[in-house]
Parts: C-alpha cells; sequence; structure tokens
C-alpha cells in the first residue's frame, strides 16, 4: 500500500466517519474501484478508526473525563453502599445509558463474517442499497419535532434505540453517526446532546473493533499493511475527524442536517445503478478505474 492511498483512505475516513455519510461505505467503495477489496483493506480500514477514535476524545475530552470520573466513581460508591442512593448526577445516568446502548453491540460477534463479507465481495449493490436506507433515516430526523432530553432526562428506551441503531450501523453505506444521531433525534433529545451521545458512544465500538484485530495480528504475526502508510493514514483520519466534528455540529445546531440525506440519496441511486451495470458487464468500470488508478499509486 502507497503513502498517497494511505492519504486518501485516511481522509475519507476521518471526513466520513463523522459526516453522516458511512465511512465503511465510501472506504468500501474507495477499495472496490482500486481493487484493493480484501482483508488487507479491510484491516487498514480498522486501524484508520484509532485515528478517529482519538478524534473523538479530543473533541470531546471534557465530556470524556467526566464520565471516566463517573465509571471510577462507581466502584468507590460500591464497595462504600452509595452506589443505589439518590439520584445519579447527569454524568452517571449518561455514563449509565451509554453502557446501555452497548449491549446490543453483543450481537455483533455472531455477524461479523456476514457483515464483512459485503466489504469483501467485489460487488457494490449492497452498498447502495444501505446508502438508501441512511438517506430514509436523516430524512425522518430533519423532519422530526425537535426534542429537550437531556441526560437528565433521556430515559432506557431512548438509549437502547440508539444501540441497535448502532447494529445497524456496522453495515457498510448505513451511517454509525447518521443512525445514531437520528435515532437520537426521534426519541426527542437535544440537538448538541444527541450528537455528543452519538459519537461517545462510538468510542467502546471502535474500541473494540481494534482490540480484536490487534489480537488477530499477534496470533498470526503479520501486520497485514507496512507500518509508514499505516500511521500516515491514522494521522490524517485524525486531523478530518476533528474538522469534521465541528462542521456535524455546527449544521445539527443549524438544521441543515438534511443535506446529508440528499447526498447519500443521490450517492446510493448512483451506486446501486453502477452495482448492477457491473453485475452484467463483467465489472468493466471497476477493471478501468483499478489499472488506472493503480498506474497512479505506484509512481506517487
Amino acid at each position: 500500500m502507497s503513502y498517497f492511498s494511505a492519504i486518501i483512505q485516511g481522509l475519507i475516513q476521518g471526513f466520513t466517519e463523522f459526516l453522516p455519510v458511512s465511512s465503511s461505505g465510501h472506504l468500501s467503495l474507495y477499495q472496490y474501484f482500486t481493487g484493493t477489496s480484501s482483508e488487507e483493506a479491510l484491516l487498514f480500514s480498522v486501524m484508520l478508526h484509532f485515528g478517529t477514535l482519538a478524534a473523538v476524545i479530543i473533541a470531546f475530552w471534557p465530556t470524556v473525563w467526566q464520565l471516566l470520573i463517573e465509571f471510577l466513581s462507581i466502584f468507590a460508591d460500591l464497595f462504600t453502599g452509595k452506589l443505589f442512593k439518590g439520584y445519579p448526577k447527569p454524568y452517571r445516568r449518561m455514563l449509565y445509558f451509554l453502557m446501555l446502548s452497548c449491549v446490543p453491540l453483543l450481537v455483533v460477534p455472531f455477524v461479523q463474517d456476514f457483515i464483512e463479507g459485503f466489504s469483501t465481495d467485489n460487488s457494490i449493490i449492497a452498498e447502495g442499497c444501505f446508502f438508501l436506507i441512511t438517506a430514509l433515516l436523516l430524512t425522518l430526523a430533519d423532519r422530526a419535532v425537535k426534542g429537550i432530553k437531556t441526560a437528565r432526562s433521556m430515559t432506557a428506551q431512548d438509549s437502547v434505540a440508539i444501540g441497535v441503531a448502532q447494529v445497524f450501523a456496522t453495515l457498510p453505506g448505513i451511517s454509525r453517526s447518521g443512525s445514531t444521531i437520528s435515532a437520537g433525534l426521534l426519541m426527542g433529545l437535544d440537538r448538541s446532546f444527541a450528537v455528543s451521545y452519538s459519537f461517545i458512544l462510538g468510542l467502546p465500538a471502535i474500541l473494540a473493533a481494534g482490540l480484536l484485530d490487534v489480537k488477530d495480528i499477534l496470533e498470526t504475526g503479520e501486520l497485514g499493511v507496512p507500518v509508514g502508510p499505516a500511521l500516515v493514514g491514522m494521522a490524517v483520519a485524525l486531523v478530518a475527524g476533528l474538522l469534521s466534528i465541528k462542521l456535524v455540529k455546527y449544521l445539527v445546531s443549524s438544521d441543515k442536517f438534511g443535506i446529508f440525506a440528499w447526498y447519500t440519496l443521490i450517492l446510493g441511486v448512483l451506486v446501486l445503478g453502477i452495482g448492477i451495470s457491473e453485475h452484467f458487464t463483467g465489472n468493466a468500470i471497476q477493471n478501468y478505474l483499478a489499472n488506472t488508478l493503480f498506474a497512479v499509486m505506484v509512481t506517487v
């Protein structure tokens, strides 16, 4: 893998991880049209997530820090008998609900091979369909009545709904941020809080996925991708992620979230159309672009 390819994929990952347009779907398209749809490409995609993981921690550090303090204080309260006394503080309630939202992810390991198959099947028909689903979710969220719920007033049902949305977002083309923010808005969460909750919720999911792949690397003794391009890609994903987080905050607060519904709708129709034509032409577009882009990346 060249440095040029690592930078491009880092930009795609960083910007689309937080914009509600599906980073996995865009990376899948890039890997498809460049002919790199393989286990190496899949592993590199996961490594890029570490860059965006750092972006979330930096962008929401005050909240992340308070949640860490609450997490540690849970053990102190457990041994002192204070854990179930009194009404939990907002950050403690948010931590409880974040944990509850992660519970649906327990089903992912049982369907992981099925999910990964969409990224490595040398077809983009499924991605096109999933982009259209993202467009539908964003449209519904954009038309939802503005909510006022925060950590003080959200319910367990709200957190479970957001958690279920995150499970479906493991499919390439269904945006994780788009689906979880949309679920939060549909459940009546305050717009700013819905964004924070969505991005922070992604931390354990991204970390868990990365650790599982690190485990596989240690067991096989193979990195799968060169260290240099991997580090460059992660750094680019970090910077791009910070910029896209600021953009999402602005768009949600200014009621312009719906523009991504049009983007994913158009993209979904195009991808689905190309995917169907590729089926009948023997991947003619992929073969042409892969050969052309390969020649460019080799020389860069």
